[in-house]
Formats: C-alpha cells, structure tokens, sequence
C-alpha cells in the first residue's frame, strides 16, 4: 500500500513538474505532503500552490531569511488533516521544525525522517501513527524535542534515543502501545528532559540507573508490567538494602546522575587562596591611609557591641550611643519595601537587640519592638568613605537601587526584605525573624539545633522549597540574578520549618554602596574568604577556584554547585570539608559512587532507620551529583533541578 502511494505521488509530482519548474527542491518536498493528505477540512493547503516562486508564503510554512527560499519550519497542528507523512519530507535539509500534533495523519513514520540533520523539534503527538519509531531518530544530532504522544505506535523502545546528544526539552512516548522493558540507555538522558512513558505496556523493573531515578512516578503511570521505584509495585526478588547503582557508559554526559567516569583530580586550592589573600592584603595597604579612621572607628563599635552582647547575654539597641545616630542626618533614608510593615524608624532603632549572629560582612540582631512581632536587623558592616558629597550621593543611590532590587524578590522560599535604612554611616536590612536557625545548625548542631535529628520527610522538604527559592531568583529578573553565596547556614527555617534562601543581594549592595561597579558581581570564592571558615571554600566551584580563572565574578552554574553541595550535606549529616580519605564532601561522594559502594557507609546513619526513604535519598543523591558536575555546563539549571526534587515524593 506505502508503495502505491509513494508512485501516486511521484505521477502527481511529475503532472506539475512544468508548472512547478519555479519551485525549489522544498517546494515540491512539500507538494508531495500536500498530495499525501486525502482530507484537509479547513482548506489550509489551498494555499500551497505549484505556481508559486517558493513555498515561504505558505500557509505554517517559515523560511530561512536569505536562503533562497529554502524551508525552515512547517506547522500544521489542530487542523484534522488526514492522509501520510511522505518519504520526500527528507528533502527538507534546512528543516528545523516539523510540528504536525493533533491531525489524523497514519501509517509509519518514514525511515528517511532520519535526513534532517537540523531537525530540533518533532512533534507528531495525537495522530494515529503506527508501527515502529524509526532507528534513524537517535541519529538526529540537532533534535531538542520529540512528542510522539497519542497515537498508536508498537515495538520497542529504541535506545539510540536516549544518546540524542541535544536533547534538553521534552521526550514524550506516552499513550502508545510500547512493549518490552525499558531500555538501561534511558538513565543518560539528562534530568532536564522532560521523559513521559505514560500509558504503554512496558513491563520488568524500571532501571535504577542514571536520571530514571530522579523520575517522578507519573512518568511511569498506566504501565501495569512494570515495577521498582519510582512506582509502589515491588518487583520480585528486590534486594532490601539498595546499593550505589552502576553508572551506564553510554550515557549522555550532561545528565544529572552521571557517577560513573573517574573523579577528576582536585588541584590543592592553596595557591589560589594564597594569591587573592596576597593580592587583598595589598589593596587593603593601599586604601588604609585614608580610610582607616572612619572604617575602624565604626568598626570598632560594632565589635564591642556584639562582643558585650554575647557576654552578658543581655540587650543592646541598635541607636547604640547619641555618637552613633544623631538624628535627622543629611543624606539618611529609611523605607518600608513592604505595606504592611508598620515599625517606624525610631521605634526599631530603641527597641532591645540580641545578637543571633556575625560575619565579616556585618552583625545580625534579633530585635524585639515593645509590640508588634520580632524582626531580624542586618546592620552592613563597612560604612561609606564619604569624603566627596557627591560621590555619597552616588553611593546613596546605589545602595537604593539594590536594596530595591532585593526587595522586589517575593516569593515564599526566599527570606523577604521588609525595610532599609541609609546614613552615610549606617546601613540596615530588616527581615523577618525565622527563630527555628539555619539548615546547618539543624544538621550540624547551633544553638537553634533540636536535639532530635531532622527526619528525612523535613529535609526533603526544606532542599526541595530551597531549591524552588534558588530557582526564583535565578529567573525572576532579566538581570539574571546571581546569589553569590549559598550554604547550608544561608537557608533558614521558619516556625513550621520552610525553608528560606538568605543572604540575596548582599554582595551587590555591599559593593555598590563603595565600591567600582567592577565589584558588584561579588564571587563565590571572595564569598568564602568573607567568612574566613575553610568549609565555606567546600561550596565554590571549581571553575572559580582556579587562578585566572572568574573568582571575581559569581556565576548562575556556581550557585547550583554550592546548591549541590548542601544536597550532600543533607543526605550525608556532613560538612563539607568531611569526606573520608582527605576528600571535601562532594569528591568523596563521588568516588564512592564510581566504587559502588553500599548507600548505608555514605547516607547520614540518622536516615537508615527510614527504610522507606532509602531510594529517595538515592535520588537526591543523583540530583546533587548532576549540580556539582566539575564542568559546568554539564550542571543543569536551578529550575531543572528543583522540578527534578519536587518529583521526589
């Protein structure tokens, strides 16, 4: 039957050849589509005309600009045509998009599909296609997203699929008629993808390998032949005590849960710490002659003050003496970035303070109003120089536009910035108070730290709305925020334990408030260096370890490393600096996996009591293993592993 269609369209094709002699080699590509559909209801193709110059004012056809008429996109999708995809479509070199959903197009899909080397996108969901995917699909170098959803295709599922080197956005299969097992290669397709098996007759154990782990169990629905995690039906002969699964060499290396290749050789982060702790001491000799005074001076106070504070455990307040804050100072600012914070300016600055933590970057208070609920008050540590009016001014309006910026971040995993306060000598961010600590005390002990060990449900629970806030900030903005300097202790938790991501703009408005715009993309590393605790340099990337390297500009792909590696801290109950062997965190882990070793000697011995949580730990495990990918772009993004978390359950 394939083979009396194809010489009835080759007669047709040969019929208009005089008329069509204008037309290019697409054009008539697309003519023999024309001819293949047997029924167009809406009369869409009325417009595909052989006396046409080029196919490119045809209806869902796009060109390539300047080409020549050469086809880059057709899209005919809800339009009921009925009839069959005709082999000449492979003539279509320049073809990227082939979008077709929603029709009633039948028989195969033709093997010479496998020609279009530019094809990104193939969408030929709810038709009523049948027989085999073609082999030739996962020889398609260029292809980004592939639905063949509802429709009725049989066989297998080919595994060259999951080696397609681009694919990044969607492969759905669902509502087919699939047999057999899923294929082991599936677990290289990256945690990004989007993978649907839905409504098949796939049968056997889902492979607990690769990115198939950081599945959700609705990628699996309707399949009754299959069993295993994600899904409640236990296969046969299970083992009970899951172990570090092995990873498959034909993978994609982009997928998150790649643990198979060697863990590459750390170069000793010594010499690069040494030479920006050399070149800062220089830079600091230079602005000491003439900023010395003013800095150490404010300085100064702030240190006894923290320092009084935590000796008598008593209450301070932020006015501190009439010295510090004389009242209706010329260039002073203070603004309520939320309505409905209703603290004045006075009453916050005489309420009692306690100190609940300190940085280099400054001291933060718990401050307790004689009514209303507590806050928490960042006061920034370095004041401004301000020997130019003018350039105070400046600083002023810098400091303005990031401490907006900040408070522009809403959403309920991030730490929200209610008010501001501006003096040329003073700086405040004032927050809402989340008395229940940090992630790092609650797993590493602080003087929030419950004495019980956080179960593995709220952990889960916190990574996964942390993550969710990372993912926000990230793309909230066209600005492209970057966080600079996350940690366990920058997530904090709140009454019922939510978890929310702090510490967001600091290095910018630290920066901006006295400093070149060259600073304002403070980096990881000079982030750990603020700290002064070596753990913190567990969280920088490597690529911003490196001398030479982007140490002074954080990145997007830094971010999710550190995220990463508080991943790790999470399942491990560790710090960061405590592998085994020598090893930070994230190298040990990692060559434990490559060893395969049993998950009990790596997951925090807390959890192992939690015999249902065992394979969802795994999977975090794979997620925090794609984040901190030595190179980073094979890290995916934070919203890809915040959906790859949220399909932990």
């Amino acid at each position: 039957m394939a083979a009396v269609r194809v010489t009835a369209v080759a007669v047709v094709l040969a019929a208009v050849a005089v008329a069509a002699a204008a037309l290019n080699t697409d054009g008539l590509a697309l003519l023999a589509l024309k001819f293949a559909v047997t029924d167009d209801p809406g009369s869409v193709l009325d417009t595909w005309r052989d006396a046409d110059a080029d196919a490119c004012g045809w209806s869902g056809v796009t060109c390539v600009d300047g080409s020549g008429g050469r086809v880059a996109a057709v899209e005919l999708a809800n339009l009921s045509l009925a009839g069959y995809l005709p082999s000449e479509l492979s003539l279509l070199s320049e073809l990227t998009t082939l979008s077709l959903p929603s029709n009633r197009l039948s028989g195969q899909i033709p093997v010479a599909i496998s020609a279009l080397q530019k094809l990104t996108t193939l969408d030929l969901a709810h038709n009523l296609l049948s027989g085999q995917i073609p082999a030739g699909i996962g020889r398609l170098a260029s292809l980004s997203r592939l639905d063949l959803s509802s429709n009725q295709l049989n066989g297998t599922l080919p595994p060259s699929i999951a080696g397609l080197p681009r694919l990044s956005g969607v492969l759905n299969l669902s509502y087919n008629h699939f047999t057999g097992g899923i294929p082991p290669e599936f677990g290289g397709i990256p945690v990004a993808v989007s993978l649907d098996l839905r409504g098949n007759d796939l049968a056997g154990e889902i492979p607990q390998v690769g990115s198939l782990v950081n599945q959700g169990p609705t990628a699996f629905d309707d399949n009754p032949g299959l069993c295993g995690f994600p899904l409640k039906v236990e296969c046969a002969g299970q083992r009970d005590e899951p172990r570090i699964p092995q990873s498959n060499n034909g993978m994609n290396p982009g997928a998150a849960a790649e643990v198979g290749r060697p863990a590459k050789r750390r170069s000793s982060p010594t010499v690069p710490i040494l030479a920006v702790i050399v070149v800062a001491a220089i830079v600091a000799g230079l602005v000491l002659q003439w900023r010395c005074r003013r800095r150490c001076a404010a300085t100064t106070r702030d240190e006894d003050m923290a320092s009084s504070t935590k000796e008598k455990s008593g209450a301070v307040t932020l006015a501190g003496t009439e010295e510090r804050r004389g009242g209706g100072e010329e260039g002073e600012l203070f603004v309520a970035v939320d309505d409905g914070f209703g603290m004045e300016l006075e009453e916050l600055l005489r309420a009692s303070a306690y100190v609940v933590g300190k940085s280099r970057g400054g001291i933060v208070y718990r401050v307790v109003p004689v009514r209303g609920t507590a806050v928490a008050v960042r006061r920034l540590s370095e004041p401004d120089d301000g020997d130019c009016a003018e350039s105070g001014w400046r600083r002023r309006r810098a400091f303005e536009a990031e401490a907006a910026a900040i408070g522009r971040a809403c959403h309920p995993n991030v730490a929200r910035l209610r008010a501001y306060y501006y003096a040329p000598d003073e700086k405040l961010l004032i927050y809402d108070y989340l008395g229940n600590g940090s992630l790092h005390s609650a797993l590493h002990g602080g003087p929030t730290a419950s004495p019980t060990p956080l179960p593995w449900s709220v952990r889960l629970s916190v990574v996964q709305g942390a993550a969710r806030g990372l993912a926000y900030l990230h793309e909230c903005s066209p600005r492209r925020y970057v966080h600079g300097c996350i940690k366990s202790s920058k997530i904090l938790l709140d009454d019922e334990l939510r978890a929310h991501v702090s510490g967001f703009g600091l290095a910018r408005l630290v920066a901006g408030a006295h400093k070149t715009a060259h600073s304002k993309k403070l980096g990881s590393a000079a982030c750990a260096l603020r700290s002064g605790a070596l753990s913190a340099l567990s969280y920088v990337a490597p690529e911003l370890r490196a001398p030479g390297g982007t140490a002074a500009a954080a990145t997007q792909k830094g971010d999710v490393f550190a995220f990463g590696v508080v991943l790790l801290e999470a399942v491990t109950g560790r710090q960061p600096t405590e592998g085994e062997g020598g090893l930070e965190l994230e190298a040990w882990v990692r060559r434990a996996f490559k060893e395969e070793r049993p998950l009990s000697e790596v997951v925090d011995p807390t959890l192992l009591g939690e015999v249902h949580a065992k394979k969802l730990v795994l999977a975090v495990f794979h997620v925090a293993l794609g984040c901190t990918e030595p190179d980073p772009e094979l890290r995916p993004r934070m919203r890809a592993v915040a959906e790859s978390l949220d399909r932990i359950n």
